[in-house]
């Protein structure tokens, strides 16, 4: 009898399928999850806006509070560098130099004008004000707890000019670079869903786990709660805490009590999704053959009961992300959130909502496009982890 004989294709196709049957469920999800094109352009740039946030002291040229503002330059427009003009080509690219003076048609008033002919040219690696990468400051009111540790602390930055100030993304109205911001804004928005998040997916998971597995009158019990939770009217609830909070708390405190708020709060829908799927599922027969096998209920609960749920975990928990971004961000925006010294997105936003604004300093609304595209990254990432997560769903492998 002839061998058969393996053309590369064949055997190509061979090997394909092996590491198909042979994949743990993780290198499953991951190559459906490339497949899908828009999840993964997502991802990159989600991947991209984490990383500005946490380098954002790197990234950012100047101190983003007071301390960093440019005097002479309030309501500034962004500054473009260029590389020639009419004074001819520049290797090195450079921005015009920022002049204020007072001058005899307005009064005497101070008035700010651009040089053409003097060029701050831009540097690279240049030394600039200190910075931590890993910053905890913790000082609760009344007590003698206090932390204050700083990690991997530098003065070196991406870019500066070799006299004046550059502003990538203009000034706001006391001459605090909007681009600095910008970037610190985004690492607090992530900071403050990431916690909420957290907080919401250990107490989902927890309370929603025991009431779909026991059932009966502890199911009732935690279902009365988990309603209760839900009927919260939101906006009454932030208002009071806003009420609730001292002027002399630190930004820091503010900055745990709005995630743990918003942590509190945002898990009941996930945690009920989680109890209707454990009510199904717990009288299948796996269930009941590690029930007589003697595993303990937790056990069942994490090892059997949870992963069967993954995909749909995994799509709450990555569209939890932007709403708890988005409430951090309302909470901002009318007042009741985070204030200065912190920047975040809704901090920033709150300037768009004038009507100066509207007509003359349109570079405001750049945190909004940050902030949109962070918001649509959460959701691609999500959908797309979801149909890989799924092995129903109709992406292609």
């Amino acid at each position: 009898m002839d061998a058969v004989v393996e053309t590369p294709r064949l055997d190509e196709e061979r090997k394909r399928k092996e590491a198909y049957f042979t994949a743990s469920q993780g290198q499953l999800i991951w190559a459906r999850f490339k497949s899908n094109r828009s999840a993964m352009i997502a991802g990159w740039a989600l991947i991209i806006m984490v990383l500005m946030g946490f380098f954002a002291p790197f990234l950012s040229p100047y101190d983003p509070t007071v301390a960093g503002r440019n005097k002479d330059y309030e309501n500034g427009a962004p500054q473009i560098p260029f590389f020639w003009d009419h004074n001819g080509f520049s290797p090195r690219p450079f921005v015009y130099a920022v002049e204020r003076e007072r001058s005899i048609k307005t009064n005497f008033r101070w008035v700010t004008t651009i040089n053409y002919e003097k060029r701050r040219y831009l540097h690279f690696f240049v030394d600039g004000w200190t910075y931590s990468l890993i910053d905890v400051r913790w000082d609760l009111p009344g007590t003698a707890f206090d932390v204050n540790f700083k990690a991997l602390t530098f003065n070196k930055h991406l870019f500066g000019t070799d006299e004046g100030f550059v502003h990538l993304f203009g000034t706001d109205a006391s001459g605090k670079d909007i681009f600095s911001r910008t970037l610190h804004a985004i690492w607090t928005s992530l900071a403050v869903g990431t916690l909420g998040v957290l907080i919401s997916f250990v107490l989902a998971l927890i309370i929603g786990g025991v009431a779909g597995y026991f059932g009966g009158w502890i199911d009732s019990v935690l279902q009365m709660i988990t309603d209760a939770v839900r009927t919260v009217p939101a906006i009454p609830l932030f208002m009071a805490m806003a009420a609730f909070m001292p002027d002399e708390w630190s930004s820091e405190m503010r900055f745990f009590v709005i995630s743990l708020i918003l942590g509190l709060v945002g898990w009941p829908t996930l945690a009920r999704r989680i109890r209707t799927h454990l009510l199904t599922e717990r009288a299948q027969e796996y269930v009941l053959a590690a029930q007589l096998a003697g595993a303990p209920s937790g056990h069942i609960i994490r090892r059997h009961l949870l992963p069967s749920f993954t995909s749909y975990i995994i799509v709450d928990l990555m569209i939890s992300f932007p709403y708890m971004v988005r409430s951090e961000t309302a909470l901002s925006f009318i007042g009741l959130g985070l204030k200065d010294p912190v920047n975040s997105l809704g901090a920033l936003m709150q300037n768009v909502s004038k009507a100066d604004v509207l007509l003359n300093y349109q570079w405001y609304f750049i945190p909004v496009i940050f902030f949109i595209a962070l918001v649509l990254a959460f959701v691609f990432v999500g959908d797309g982890l979801r149909d890989a997560a799924d092995p129903y769903s109709s992406v292609k492998k």
